[in-house]
C-alpha cells in the first residue's frame, strides 16, 4: 500500500504545473546502460550503444530531454560529444522518441566516432537537459563508463619487406650425352658410329670443357641388348657393350690430359640385358598399322625364351622389326658429366669492391649477402642496379635496405624503379609496406593482394592492416603460425585468450617489455591476478614507462583498487 501511494504520489508531483523540478529530483529512477564498459577503440573508432528505461509515471506529456553522451577528462572537461538523444511526452509535437508518461518507455542509442588520443583516460557521461513549454532545466550529467580501452594501438608497424633471392650456384653442372648403336650380336665399336653428329659434339664439349676449367666427375654407361637373341648371350653382351662404348670416350679424355678419366672410378658401367621396355615403346611409338598387335601377342607371353621366339618370327614376317625396331636396341647410353667451379666468396667480395663489372648479376647480388656491413650492401645493390638496367632486384633490395635504416621516401623511390622493370608480388609486397608507411591502408591492402604467394611477409603484413583495421578474425587468419607479438594481439582481440598466451610464449617476445605487458593484459582479461601481477612487475622491470601507461589502462580497471596493482604502478 505505501508503495502505491509513493508512485501515486510521483505522478502527482510530476503532473503539476511545473514538472521539471520534479522530474530533476526523481531523476536517478532513469536507468542506463552503456555497452561496451569501458569504452573500445576499434579500428581508429569508438562505437557506443546505449539504452535507458523511465520509470511509469515520470516522463511528462509536455516535456522533453535532450541527452548528449560525452567524454569528459580527469578535469571535467567535454573532449568529445556524440550526437544527442532526443526525447519527447507523448502530447509534445516534433522530432524525437515518444515516452508514454503512464508506461514509462525506453530509448536505444548507437553512435560512432572517429577516435581521438585525448579519448584515452576519459568518463562516458550523459549531459541531460530538460524542457517544458518555455521552461527549460539542466538535469546534470549522469556516469556511464570509465575510460576507452585502446589495446589495439598497441599493433607493431613492423612490417616485413621481401629480399629479391640471388639464383647464384657456385657449381654449375655440366653434362652431355651420347648413344653408341652396335650390329646384331656384336659389341664392337664401329668407326662410323664415332662419326656421328653426338660424338663428334661429346668431342667439342671435352675441348671446351678444358678450355674452361670443368671439374670432370665422371661418366655413367648403360647398355643394352635387343629381345632377339638368347637371354644368357644377351646379358655378357650387354656388358661387352658398356665396356667398348667407355673405351671409346676414354681416349678422347686422355687426348686432352683430363686426369680424372686415369681412375677406374670415373667410369660407371652397367649391363641391362635385353631392353624390353625400350622395345614395346619404340613399337608403340611407330606407325606400323599393326603394332598393337605385336604388343598383345608379346605380353600375352611370361615367359621371356618364348617371348623371344616370337619376336624371332615377328620379325620375319614383319620387316619393320627387324629394320626398325630392334637395332634401336643394340646400344650403349652415356652421359659425361662435369661442373664448372664459379668464383670463391673472397673472389666475389673483392671484385665487388675493385670491379664490379666482372661479376655477372647473380654473383653482384650473392656479394651483398657476404657482409654484415648495411651500407656496403647498399652499395652493391646500387651497383646491380646501374650496372644490370632491366633486373629488378638491383633496386629492390637497395629499397629493402633503405627500408631496414627507415629511410622511407629513398625505398619508395627505388622499389618504383623496381616495378618499372617488372611485376611481382615481392615488388608489391614492397609498395604496400610504403603504402601504409604513409597512412594509405587501402592502397596497402590492394598492393599485397597483388603479392599473395611471394611469402609468409605477405599475410603478416596484410595481418597489421586488419588490426588497424580492427578485422581481428581476418588478422589471424592472415598471420597464420606466425609467432609474432601480433599476432598474437590479434589472437587476444579476436577473443582468443588462450591462443594468445601460447603464442607470445612461443615468440621472441615472451620475455620482453611489451611480451610482458600483453600477457599482463591477459591476466587482468581472464581475471587471473596473479598472472597480471608478475607479468606486469616483469614489463615495468623491462621497461618504466609501462609502469604509468598500466596505471591509467582501463584494461586493469578491475584492479585498480586492488592493493598489489596500486603498488606497482605508484
Amino acid at each position: 500500500m505505501k508503495k502505491i501511494t509513493a508512485v501515486v504520489a510521483l505522478a502527482i508531483l510530476i503532473a503539476s504545473c511545473n514538472p521539471l523540478s520534479k522530474m530533476a529530483k526523481y531523476a536517478d529512477s532513469v536507468k542506463y546502460d552503456v555497452t561496451p564498459n569501458p569504452l573500445e577503440m576499434h579500428g581508429d573508432s569508438i562505437a557506443v550503444s546505449m539504452s535507458g528505461k523511465f520509470p511509469p509515471n515520470y516522463f511528462h506529456k509536455l516535456a522533453s530531454i535532450t541527452a548528449t553522451p560525452s567524454m569528459r577528462n580527469a578535469s571535467g572537461e567535454v573532449v568529445k560529444s556524440f550526437e544527442p538523444i532526443k526525447l519527447i511526452g507523448i502530447d509534445v509535437e516534433g522530432d524525437g522518441q515518444k515516452i508514454d508518461f503512464t508506461k514509462g518507455g525506453t530509448f536505444s542509442y548507437e553512435d560512432v566516432l572517429a577516435y581521438d588520443p585525448k579519448m584515452e583516460n576519459v568518463k562516458l557521461t550523459l549531459d541531460v537537459s530538460a524542457g517544458y513549454k518555455t521552461k527549460s532545466k539542466d538535469f546534470g550529467n549522469v556516469d556511464l563508463g570509465d575510460g576507452t580501452i585502446i589495446t589495439p594501438l598497441m599493433v607493431r608497424s613492423d612490417e616485413k619487406p621481401i629480399m629479391g633471392p640471388d639464383k647464384f650456384n657456385r657449381i654449375t653442372p655440366k653434362n652431355i650425352d651420347g648413344q653408341i648403336n652396335y650390329l646384331s650380336q656384336s659389341a664392337a665399336v664401329r668407326g662410323s658410329e664415332l662419326n656421328d653428329e653426338d660424338m663428334k659434339a661429346v668431342k667439342s664439349f671435352i675441348a671446351t670443357g678444358v678450355e674452361e676449367g670443368l671439374v670432370w666427375k665422371g661418366m655413367s654407361v648403360s647398355a643394352y641388348a635387343s629381345p632377339d637373341g638368347e637371354m644368357d648371350k644377351n646379358a655378357n653382351l650387354a656388358n661387352d657393350r658398356a665396356n667398348t662404348a667407355a673405351k671409346s670416350v676414354h681416349p678422347m679424355l686422355r687426348s686432352k690430359k683430363i686426369d680424372a678419366a686415369k681412375s677406374d672410378d670415373f667410369f660407371k658401367k652397367e649391363g641391362k640385358g635385353e631392353d624390353w621396355a625400350g622395345f614395346e615403346k619404340a613399337v608403340m611409338a611407330s606407325d606400323f598399322p599393326d603394332k598393337d598387335i605385336v604388343v598383345r601377342v608379346l605380353k600375352m607371353q611370361s615367359d621371356l625364351e618364348v617371348r623371344e621366339k616370337e619376336i624371332k618370327n615377328m620379325a620375319a614376317t614383319y620387316k619393320f622389326l627387324a629394320e626398325e625396331i630392334l637395332p634401336q636396341q643394340r646400344r650403349a647410353t652415356f652421359t659425361l658429366m662435369a661442373e664448372k667451379v664459379g668464383k670463391s666468396d673472397e673472389e666475389i667480395s673483392q671484385l665487388a669492391k675493385s670491379d664490379p663489372s666482372q661479376l655477372n648479376v647473380e654473383e653482384m647480388l650473392y656479394a651483398a649477402t657476404l657482409t654484415d656491413d648495411m651500407a656496403a650492401k647498399l652499395k652493391i645493390y646500387q651497383t646491380a642496379k646501374t650496372q644490370f638496367a632491366k633486373d629488378w632486384r638491383g633496386p629492390n633490395n637497395a629499397g629493402y635496405i633503405l627500408m631496414l635504416q627507415n629511410k622511407i621516401s629513398d625505398a619508395q623511390a627505388e622499389f618504383e624503379e623496381a616495378a618499372k622493370r617488372a611485376d611481382n608480388g615481392v615488388i608489391n609486397n614492397n609498395l604496400g609496406i610504403i603504402s601504409i608507411k604513409s597512412g594509405n591502408r587501402t592502397k596497402a591492402s590492394e598492393y599485397y593482394s597483388k603479392a599473395v604467394g611471394a611469402g609468409p611477409e605477405v599475410g603478416y603484413n596484410m595481418g597489421i592492416v586488419d588490426i588497424k583495421n580492427g578485422d581481428y578474425e581476418s588478422a589471424v587468419k592472415n598471420m597464420g603460425s606466425n609467432k609474432s607479438f601480433n599476432a598474437a594481439l590479434a589472437q587476444m582481440l579476436k577473443g582468443d585468450n588462450t591462443g594468445a598466451t601460447s603464442t607470445i610464449e612461443a615468440g621472441d617476445d615472451k620475455a620482453s617489455g611489451a611480451g610482458y605487458y600483453l600477457k599482463a593484459i591477459l591476466g587482468a582479461r581472464t581475471g587471473n591476478k596473479e598472472m597480471m601481477v608478475n607479468n606486469l612487475k616483469s614489463a615495468i622491470g623491462k621497461d618504466a614507462k609501462f609502469k604509468a601507461k598500466a596505471k591509467t589502462d582501463v584494461e586493469f580497471i578491475k584492479f585498480m583498487q586492488d592493493s598489489d596493482f596500486i603498488g606497482l604502478v605508484n
